[in-house]
């Protein structure tokens, strides 16, 4: 089997596994994630355990990549952000963006994408709009490097 068929298989078994874990978190419910967010409310701490979770298999994770001299399915670690990366403006402009719509949504952009086989129009306007972003921004970044600054 090619490498490149390997790459997609995993990654699809990565993403069914991904899907089922927020499913199975409540993760796909933005009522459940907006109890989360809610701290001066009535907060549902719930998904506390699914960032734990999370945070110990990437924990897990990086310590096993630490000690490999290359991936598994590619050559080197070219890929991997620097030590001591520091976000520029525009970064954080967008993660606290990020925040905000996931606290008045309710989703984030992997929930969000597993949810849409509800067929719920807020769940497809919502990711509609985050495409739309997302393009926007691709749009953006190619023209400010083509300009040189």
């Amino acid at each position: 089997m090619s490498s490149n068929i390997t790459r997609s298989l995993i990654a699809l078994a990565a993403g069914v596994i991904f899907a089922i874990g927020l499913g199975v978190a409540g993760m796909l419910n933005p009522a459940n994630v907006r109890g989360f967010l809610d701290i001066l409310g009535e907060w549902k701490p719930a998904l506390m355990l699914v960032m734990v979770g999370a945070i110990v298999v990437y924990a897990l994770a990086n310590q096993l990549a630490l000690r490999m001299k290359k991936p598994l399915l590619d050559i080197d670690w070219s890929n991997l952000p620097r030590p001591g990366f520091d976000f520029p403006n525009q970064a954080k402009l967008g993660a606290v963006l990020f925040g905000v719509g996931w606290g008045m949504a309710g989703f984030c952009p992997g929930p969000a994408i597993v949810s849409l086989v509800s067929l719920h129009s807020t769940v497809w306007t919502f990711t509609t709009s985050m495409l739309v972003g997302f393009y926007l921004f691709a749009l953006y970044e190619r023209r400010k490097h083509s300009k040189g600054t």
